[in-house]
């Protein structure tokens, strides 16, 4: 057999070892830092997560589904059409409504498609290349309304107005009575109407030497009068649009007549600023007219 090993103990080696024991037992153990914990998707929180996620939806579809956003993306609805009583279905049923007739034609139809219980006048809508247009017009066979005229200055009282002005009819327009239809003066009362334009300029009353109402002289301010007295009439088209509304007498006046005064309107405005006429009665369809036979 071979020789036992031995195994010699040393003293300082066991009093070493039980030295580094205690120190190490000593020394405070050094924690580790905790890292993010893993989320557990418990029930409660998958619910939480897909409330907030519904809120942040309805957010969303708040912002998109405004007022605003509603009226833009939804249709408009079309026009109500204006409801017709049966006289005026009856009289337009065989009405084309398309065709343009001429002058003549046009107005013997006119005759029989007015309903009115009373005697309607012919009305006459033209449209125009532009707005801004207006003037007087001396129709030769106008009839209907006689014109109250209030006219200012010297003269005025032989001038043959209905209402000679004075200080006093100033203060009666101050107050709102309007009983006239037409006011010319000379230029020394355009001071005082100054005061009453805020009344008579929405009425188209305020004298205006573009249509013939602020005249020089006492023989001027009478011819004037004697002028709008036997059919001179102002047209205009409207503020906003170019169209010329004017009624061009009674439909119980002769064809010729009548055709005389819409030729007189189409010739005074000018062939080159008319685009259209229409014409129709008080109560009743409109008809176009061919323009080539004016």
């Amino acid at each position: 057999m071979g020789r036992p090993r031995i195994k010699i103990i040393d003293d300082a080696q066991e009093e070493a070892k039980a030295k580094a024991s205690k120190k190490k037992a000593e020394k405070p153990e050094v924690k580790a830092q905790p890292s993010t914990p893993d989320v557990i998707a418990t029930p409660d929180l998958i619910r939480g997560k897909q409330s907030s996620t519904e809120e942040k939806d309805r957010h969303v579809e708040s912002k998109s589904d405004s007022p605003r956003d509603d009226k833009e993306k939804k249709p408009q609805k079309p026009g109500k059409a204006k409801p017709r009583s049966k006289k005026y279905q009856e009289l337009t049923k065989d009405l084309d409504r398309t065709k343009v007739y001429p002058l003549s034609e046009a107005v013997d139809l006119l005759k029989k498609l007015s309903y009115s219980k009373f005697e309607g006048s012919l009305e006459a809508h033209v449209n125009t290349a532009q707005t801004g247009i207006r003037g007087l017009v001396s129709l030769p066979f106008l009839s209907g309304k006689k014109l109250r005229i209030l006219a200012f200055g010297k003269g005025a009282d032989t001038s043959g107005a209905d209402t000679v002005g004075s200080d006093e009819a100033i203060e009666e327009i101050n107050k709102g009575k309007v009983n006239f239809d037409l006011v010319v003066t000379t230029p020394e009362w355009m001071p005082k109407l100054a005061k009453v334009a805020r009344i008579l300029g929405p009425r188209g009353l305020m004298p205006n030497p573009k249509n013939n109402t602020i005249i020089s002289g006492e023989d001027g301010l009478k011819k004037a009068v004697e002028g709008f007295q036997a059919g001179k009439t102002e047209y205009k088209t409207e503020s906003k649009a170019p169209v010329i509304h004017l009624a061009l007498g009674k439909l119980n006046q002769p064809n010729e007549e009548l055709i005389a005064n819409i030729k007189t309107l189409y010739q005074t405005i000018g062939k080159s600023r008319v685009k259209k006429i229409t014409l129709s009665p008080t109560m009743g369809p409109s008809v176009k007219i061919n323009l080539a036979s004016l």
